[in-house]
Parts: C-alpha cells; sequence; structure tokens
C-alpha cells in the first residue's frame, strides 16, 4: 500500500510545464531517455549490492575466504564498471548527438539575459524584438543564440532541450525543436541575484505555416530593449 502510494507520488512527478520527462522535442526526447537508462543502471547496481549484502546476512561467513583486496577489486570497480562503463559510453553518444552540428542552416534566435528578464530578437524576421515570450515555429529546429547582459544566467526550457549558459560577452548555441504547436515554459536554471525565481519566460510555438504572421502580430513587450 505505502509502496504504490510513493509510486504514486513519484510518477505524478513525470509530467508538467517543467517537467524534463515529459519532453516534447527530439533534443529533451534523448536527455530523458538517458535518464531512463541512468534510472535502470542505477537500479541494476543497487540490485547487485542487495545480493552481496543480503547473502552475507543470509550466510554469516559467506565470502569470508575471500582477501579484502579482491573484494574491494571484484566488488567495488569491476561491479561498478560493469554498469557505469556502458552508461557512460551511451551518455557521450546522447551528448553528442545534442550538439549543433555543422552543416546545416536553420533559423536563428538571439536571446539576451538580463537581471530579472529575457529579450528575444529575430533576425530572420525583419529584427522583430519581444520580452518575456519566444516565438517558435513547431516542427522545425531552431538555433537559439543566448548571450547575457550583466551576470551569468541559464537558458532552459526543459520540455524541449537542456540548458545552456548565458555568459556576458560571449554567445552559446542551443539547437531546439517544438514538436507540435503549443505552449511551453522556460526559465532561468542558474542563481542570478534576488530576482532568480521570477527569472522565466513563455515559449510559444506555432504551426510552421503561421509563425511569420504569428510573429509579425506579436507583441514585443515592455522590457524589450535594443
Amino acid at each position: 500500500m505505502a509502496f504504490g502510494i510513493g509510486a504514486i507520488g513519484a510518477l505524478a512527478g513525470c509530467s508538467g510545464p517543467l517537467s524534463t520527462l515529459d519532453p516534447s522535442g527530439p533534443a529533451a526526447a534523448s536527455i530523458a531517455t538517458l535518464w531512463w537508462v541512468m534510472l535502470a543502471g542505477a537500479l541494476v547496481l543497487f540490485a547487485l549490492v542487495m545480493v552481496l549484502f543480503a547473502a552475507a546476512f543470509l550466510w554469516p561467513g559467506w565470502g569470508a575466504s575471500v582477501p579484502p583486496h579482491r573484494w574491494v577489486a571484484l566488488g567495488g570497480l569491476a561491479l561498478s564498471a560493469v554498469v557505469l562503463v556502458p552508461l557512460v559510453a551511451y551518455g557521450l553518444v546522447v551528448g553528442e548527438r545534442l550538439l549543433p552540428l555543422p552543416g546545416t542552416t536553420p533559423p536563428r534566435i538571439e536571446v539576451r539575459a538580463e537581471q530579472w528578464g529575457w529579450s528575444f530578437h529575430y533576425p530572420d524576421h525583419g529584427g522583430k524584438r519581444t520580452a518575456g515570450v519566444l516565438h517558435l515555429p513547431a516542427g522545425t529546429p531552431v538555433d537559439i543564440v543566448v548571450t547575457s547582459r550583466d551576470v551569468i544566467h541559464s537558458f532552459w526550457i526543459p520540455r524541449l532541450a537542456g540548458k545552456i549558459d548565458a555568459i556576458p560577452g560571449r554567445t552559446n548555441v542551443l539547437r531546439i525543436q517544438a514538436n507540435a504547436p503549443g505552449r511551453y515554459a522556460g526559465l532561468c536554471a542558474e542563481f542570478c541575484g534576488i530576482g532568480h525565481a521570477t527569472m522565466r519566460f513563455e515559449v510559444v510555438a506555432h504551426p510552421a505555416a503561421e509563425f511569420p504572421d504569428a510573429l509579425a502580430n506579436a507583441g514585443t513587450g515592455t522590457e524589450a530593449k535594443k
């Protein structure tokens, strides 16, 4: 009973506007899959340790003939390596796929962070600017070029992609894609001062054919700055 209630409570955190386990884009889906694979690996490692613990508890003296250094080598190193090495290899492969590799030139949107808000510039659409709301074409990859006006921030749309730092004097590029039209939540994931908790923004993904008109009719926002 208690286990069932706990499982329901845990699964309830797998959805919502800021859930990384409820992906709506290919990058976020890769990250969510990596999380589940890592969880499975952790459970396998935990189960192996519990088997050894149960053997020592149920059969006192079991394993006493094995020298301590061999327990360290086999139990501490080999046992962990069986699970951790494949996980690291898989993580590297997934991480490489998330990089905005050259060869394609998707639309670009410039993002500037500052205490405590976000402004967005669309150079491919007549230099349009918005603040507090990021507009995207659904079903199309977009390169987000991120920088900061003051301190280090972190640009994050949990359901679409991973985080990327916004650093003063430097630009970082994150490729994102919304699979379907809709609204998504974004926020700063790096503590940046007393207003950090309110440094959020909204993402609106429009049908690709409607995106130019939707962006043209979008308000600039009171915080948009040149």
